[in-house]
């Protein structure tokens, strides 16, 4: 049995389950298909009630891990300096790691488009480090924090050249 459930957002996606014999594609929340064999069509999509998918499949439901949480910090113009507000943001990832019990560590540091980018990618790398350093000195284990920078190239506000974007002078953080 193959099961389509919405993401812990309410999103659904799609999915086709296939064999020799073809393919159902179901693409509606708590949708079913049986496969009885390699030579034998999928069963046609069913709608089936949680309830159901919790009591078949509550062994698998209780080991799924926890999906990825993502927080970004912001920083002051041309410089590894919080804003006020993202100071705020690290008492959240650190409650995140702390529940999660959380040994991988995402620390992705960028910068606007303003200067040069060889400077920009050094500075996104200090800003990368900076964070991870936050996090350490508060008793995250460094073996467990993976710092990589992108410096000017994934923006997350399209701009031109020599932009200054505060949005773009930022960390992202994921839990795992």
């Amino acid at each position: 049995m193959v099961v389509l459930v919405p993401e812990p957002d309410g999103r659904v996606g799609k999915i086709t389950v296939s064999n020799s014999a073809g393919s159902v594609t179901m693409d509606k929340a708590n949708q079913a298909t049986i496969i009885k064999d390699q030579m034998t069509l999928p069963s046609e999509p069913e709608e089936i009630e949680k309830q159901a998918i919790q009591d078949i499949f509550s062994d698998v439901i209780a080991i799924q891990p926890l999906p990825p949480v993502h927080f970004i910090i912001y920083f002051q113009k041309n410089a590894t300096n919080l804003t006020p507000a993202s100071v705020k943001v690290i008492a959240d990832i650190l409650s995140a790691i702390k529940e999660r019990n959380s040994t991988d560590i995402s620390v992705v540091g960028h910068a606007d488009t303003a200067g040069n980018k060889d400077y920009n990618l050094k500075l996104s790398k200090r800003r990368a480090s900076a964070v991870s350093n936050i996090l350490v000195k508060q008793g995250v284990k460094k073996d467990f924090i993976r710092t990589t920078s992108h410096g000017e190239e994934n923006p997350l506000v399209k701009t031109g050249e020599n932009v200054s974007e505060p949005r773009n002078r930022r960390v992202e953080v994921v839990v795992r």
